[in-house]
């Protein structure tokens, strides 16, 4: 059913502080208050997250521009308590400090503040993605952040990082948190795989099994029960699965409407009445509506929004009374749940009535589980009253009133009736009469400290089977010892807190605060007499037995039993040895409802009721184990016969008068426990101590002795198997020396087979040997014969084919000398006729001078004559000195020619080639040589010209007519003639060079025609004209015999290497031919 009305809305806007809403809200309204946020220009700021603290009446909200509102339902009053600038991801409360909370932001970090101070206390980093959910264990010291590849355990004390979940790329991870009331942490991944494990050690305990049959869900969302028993998950479906966690079973696949395709969240309300055992659940779905079912008869209760006013998340309060959900809009809604429905938080009788029909039943389908209507069987004045506190209330009525608005007058009249309370509701009622403080963080200082060490080997003396079990056990008893010290030397103790420990097995907060209110109350005076039994007590208890069945007490005293034997083997155990759980159970309702001396009054009709058994017993062992086990007993019976004592009970024998009443733990921190003889309590401390320091003497000492023992054992077993051995080994000896004896023997006798045979074998193998080195001998001669025969053809091809190459090598040089040869004596005859020319044109001119200086002066020409002597004998020195130059430079190219025909000697037939290639190109550069030095030629007779004429310029004015004085002056070619021979030397050089360079077994022959050629050219220049005068014609011709001399030389010298050429190769030839006969010679 959804119920509507007009809702009260508030606008925060920019406010940091203010009332959450400006009037009371009218009982029965579904919406306590709408919260919005409006900024400028009339925009909405959305608010993204939301969060209860554990008291159910503060929550937290976040906005998209990241400011962060604390909202105090129960003050009516909100304000402003951070701004962290940037959208947050998530938010979490209920640390151990209550005023510090965790905000996941959108930069993949995680920040802790403090309400009151407004300041960070720590900033956390750690994730590469977004934070999706904060789990907060119940103690508050520790935290779980979940991403999608990453999820990461952190200590709120220290805020540092102690574990790290990372999974592969392909599986993402869901959802990581901490089971509610437990150390279990839940895995649930996106293969929809769920892992459960141990917070302390990070051991795997469980994996819940995926169901074989039906279609995948896809997890995306889960819930678990304040109990941490059940446990249900919904995703990409209608379907949600609903699993046992203590049985590890899917116990139900629960079908929502057809209108529900994907479940976004999950979240159990929770039940003041249900001891933690949630039935309510909301499925919030994609149409944005939250629908509350109960699990377990699968009915629709009701249901809040609606598709035109969507919610997108919800957070649940821890007491069930508000649910806070933030719409489409952005906008946050506060429904009181008490509104939604009439069924919810209503005492127990009226729990176990279904809710029908209604608006939701007419709104919404029906779910397809069908579910048939129960009937109540209890008193109807009981199904239908409503519990509500009277207008005015008396001081009775106030010392009746219990937490969670129960009352125990009524309680005492509904156990009365039904002899017990409901199991659903019992735990619920025990921690209301029991006024539980649930002092968390006292609770926690006590349990840091650890295992206590007088428990640390409490398995060995208390063996469980359910490791589980174990470990409540030890860790209760433990904080029970932390908190006084009498607990530590108490062997009973495990005994009395046992039963609670396996009823509160999943919330060791309340098991612990249940132990120490029945210590504080129903244990009153226990320890005054410690170590011994409280004496006290038991008299108590023997003094209403003998007033009530006197014939009883006289039979225990004639068997020699004492209370000691009847009495305390009950109240150590608190009936847990002689009854079954249920009874156990039933009468612990009675105990919690009465006095403390109704405990007492239990042991006693025990032992009345138990009468006729007991009279038969003599034996003091037979009545110890009457004691110590579960016995045929009506328990209606004795406890009424308890109430019987109570009400009967002579008030100076009456043990209320001695013990105290019901006192509730202090809220805070638990009260201080000294009731009990501290002295002895400290002596026995100090004698365990004393003892263990002894023990652990003893056992080193004893460590030392079964070390020295083992040593010496095996330094015996050593002595021993060494004399064995020594035994085995002279034994061993003797036969070893039979047996070499006997081996040898045959080995004499084998060695002789032997050495007839290797003579033999030798024999054998020298006549095999002897033919084998013939063979091979004969097989090298053939071998080295078809070489020496391919090396001599060989050698003689090369020889042929050197032959013709040089043949025609030189051929060709003569071929090309003749060229040349013809060439110079066409340029000698085109020289000499132009000198002819030039000569008697020179010759005319002089006479014509000589003609005019005779006229002009004849002491002049003495003079001149005188020069011209002198000059003539200097030209004459000057020529001689040039054709001295010459030869030394003819003879040193000559050197160098037979040096480079030396280094030619060795060159290939490729190189021939391209040396034939350069001669082509030097006889180009030859014949443009030779027409430079025919240009050059003509200018310096043309020069000589110039200078004649200048000469005899002063001669002009004088004329003479002695004809006695004349002289014919040499011909200007004569006296000019010495240039031309450098000239004419110097391109039969560079024949000469080409020639050289181009020859390679044929040089010495071209280096002879290039001398030849030479010598030509000279005596060409040197002829004088037929007209020369005879006093000027000095010997020219005995340059050119010289020259002929030098050409004679040169001829003689190429005849000379041609020779040396030849002797060079026949020994070449020699030196190979006696290699190859050293090879051969070697190979034999």
């Amino acid at each position: 059913m959804a119920v509507t009305f007009k809702m009260q809305v508030t606008d925060i806007g920019n406010k940091e502080e203010g009332k959450v809403w400006h009037r009371k809200p009218t009982p029965g309204k579904s919406v306590l208050v709408t919260v919005v946020r409006s900024a400028q220009q009339g925009k909405t700021v959305r608010f993204l997250q939301v969060s209860f603290d554990s008291t159910g009446d503060t929550f937290l909200a976040g906005d998209h521009h990241g400011n962060i509102y604390v909202f105090d339902i129960s003050r009516n009053r909100f304000r402003l308590v951070q701004k962290v600038g940037q959208t947050c991801t998530a938010l979490a409360f209920n640390l151990r400090r209550t005023t510090e909370f965790l905000v996941a932001l959108a930069d993949y970090t995680i920040k802790c503040f403090d309400i009151d101070t407004k300041q960070m206390v720590s900033w956390m980093r750690g994730h590469e993605g977004a934070v999706s959910s904060v789990s907060v264990h119940s103690s508050g010291r520790y935290a779980i952040t979940t991403s999608l590849d990453t999820a990461q355990l952190w200590d709120m004390d220290t805020f540092q990082r102690k574990r790290k979940l990372t999974v592969r790329q392909s599986v993402g991870i869901q959802k990581v948190f901490f089971l509610p009331l437990s150390n279990t942490i839940l895995s649930c991944f996106s293969d929809d795989s769920i892992f459960a494990w141990e917070s302390d050690t990070l051991f795997c305990k469980y994996q819940l099994p995926f169901p074989e049959c039906g279609p995948r869900i896809s997890y995306k969302a889960f819930a678990v029960t304040r109990d941490g028993k059940k446990l249900v998950a919904g995703g990409r479906s209608n379907l949600l699965h609903l699993w046992c966690l203590d049985s590890r079973q899917l116990i139900r696949v629960v079908q929502m409407p057809t209108q529900v395709r994907t479940v976004r969240q999950l979240d159990f309300l929770p039940d003041s009445f249900d001891a933690g055992a949630s039935q309510t659940l909301g499925v919030l779905s994609q149409d944005g509506v939250m629908r509350f079912i109960n699990i377990h008869t699968c009915k629709l209760l009701f249901h809040i929004g609606s598709p035109d006013n969507a919610i997108t998340a919800v957070s649940v309060s821890p007491n069930g009374r508000h649910v806070a959900a933030i719409m489409d809009n952005g906008s946050i809604n506060v429904y009181s749940v008490q509104s939604l429905t009439q069924e919810f938080n209503k005492p127990p009788p009226s729990q176990v009535a279904v809710v029908s029909g209604g608006e939701a039943d007419r709104g919404l389908p029906k779910l397809k589980v069908k579910v048939r209507s129960d009937v109540s069987q209890r008193p109807a004045k009981a199904q239908t009253k409503v519990l509500r506190p009277p207008c005015v209330s008396t001081a009775e009525d106030k010392e009746n009133e219990l937490p969670a608005g129960l009352n125990k007058k009524r309680l005492v009249a509904m156990l009365k009736a039904f002899g017990e309370y409901p199991a659903k509701y019992r735990m619920f009622v025990w921690r209301s009469l029991l006024c539980l403080p649930e002092n968390l963080a006292a609770y926690s200082s006590l349990t840091d400290r650890g295992l206590h060490p007088a428990y640390l080997t409490l398995h060995e003396k208390y063996p469980i089977k359910s490791h589980k079990l174990q470990r409540g056990l030890q860790r209760v008893l433990s904080a029970l010892a932390h908190w006084a010290a009498i607990f530590g030397e108490t062997d009973y103790l495990p005994l009395v807190a046992f039963p609670f420990v396996k009823l509160f097995q999943n919330n060791p907060l309340l098991c612990f605060e249940v132990v120490a209110t029945v210590i504080v109350n129903w244990c009153q005076h226990y320890f005054e007499y410690f170590p011994n039994p409280p004496i006290n007590i038991l008299s108590m208890a023997e003094n209403v037995l003998a007033h009530h069945d006197k014939e009883m007490l006289q039979h225990l005293v004639d068997c020699g039993v004492t209370s000691q034997v009847y009495v305390w083997p009950l109240l150590e155990t608190l009936f847990s040895e002689v009854l079954t759980r249920d009874e156990w159970l039933r009468l612990f309702d009675n105990v919690f409802t009465n006095h403390p001396s109704f405990l007492l009054m239990a042991c006693v009709a025990y032992v009345t009721c138990c009468r006729e058994p007991l009279l038969l017993c003599s034996q003091k062992e037979d009545f110890e184990y009457f004691f110590h086990h579960r016995n045929n007993l009506d328990l209606g019976a004795m406890i009424k016969e308890a109430y019987r004592l109570m009400g009967s009970t002579p008030a100076d024998i009456h043990p209320r008068n001695m013990l105290s009443d019901f006192t509730p733990l202090t809220k805070g921190q638990y009260p201080v426990f000294n009731h009990y003889p501290e002295f002895i309590v400290e002596y026995q401390s100090r004698e365990r101590e004393k003892i263990q320091l002894q023990e652990m003497e003893y056992l080193r000492e004893r460590q030392e002795v079964s070390a020295l023992r083992t040593d010496f054992v095996r330094r015996q077993a050593e002595e021993e198997a060494y004399y064995t051995q020594q035994e085995l080994l002279q034994k061993a000896e003797e036969q070893r020396r039979n047996l070499l004896a006997q081996e040898e023997e045959k080995l004499t006798q084998q060695r002789a087979k032997l050495a007839a045979m290797k003579r033999e074998l030798k024999v054998k193998e020298l006549q095999l040997l002897d033919a084998a080195r013939r063979r091979f001998l004969k097989h090298q001669q053939d071998q080295r014969a078809s070489q020496i025969q391919r090396l001599d053809q060989e050698i003689n091809r090369k020889k042929d084919l050197r032959e013709r190459e040089t043949a025609a090598s030189v051929q060709d040089l003569d071929v090309r000398q003749i060229e040349l040869e013809i060439q110079r004596k066409r340029l000698e005859q085109h020289m000499w006729r132009e000198q002819e020319r030039v000569g008697w044109e020179v010759e005319e001119e002089v006479r014509m001078r000589e003609a005019e200086k005779e006229e002009s002066s004849y002491p002049e020409l003495l003079r001149n004559t005188n020069a011209k002597l002198q000059t003539q004998a200097l030209e004459q020195s000057l020529a001689e000195a040039c054709q001295l130059g010459l030869e030394s430079d003819w003879q040193r190219e000559m050197a160098e020619c037979l040096e480079r025909v030396d280094v030619e000697q060795e060159r290939n037939r490729q190189t021939l080639t391209e040396l034939h290639m350069q001669t082509l190109a030097q006889e180009e550069r030859l014949a443009n040589s030779m027409s430079d030095v025919a240009g050059k030629k003509w200018d310096e007779v043309m020069s000589s010209r110039a200078q004649l004429q200048e000469q005899n310029q002063p001669l002009s004015s004088a004329d003479t007519a002695d004809g006695d004085t004349q002289m014919r002056l040499r011909p200007p070619c004569s006296a000019r003639g010495l240039p031309h021979r450098p000239r004419a030397t110097a391109a039969d050089h560079a024949s000469t060079t080409t020639a050289g360079i181009h020859t390679d077994t044929a040089g010495n022959s071209t280096t002879a025609t290039t001398s030849k050629h030479a010598g030509n050219h000279t005596v060409c220049l040197n002829s004088p004209p037929a007209s020369e005068s005879t006093y000027t014609n000095f010997s020219l011709d005995r340059g050119r015999a010289q020259l002929d001399s030098s050409e004679r030389e040169l001829l003689k010298e190429v005849r000379e290497l041609r020779q040396k050429l030849a002797a060079r190769a026949k020994e070449a030839s020699t030196a190979s031919s006696q290699s190859v006969h050293t090879l051969s010679s070697f190979t034999q």
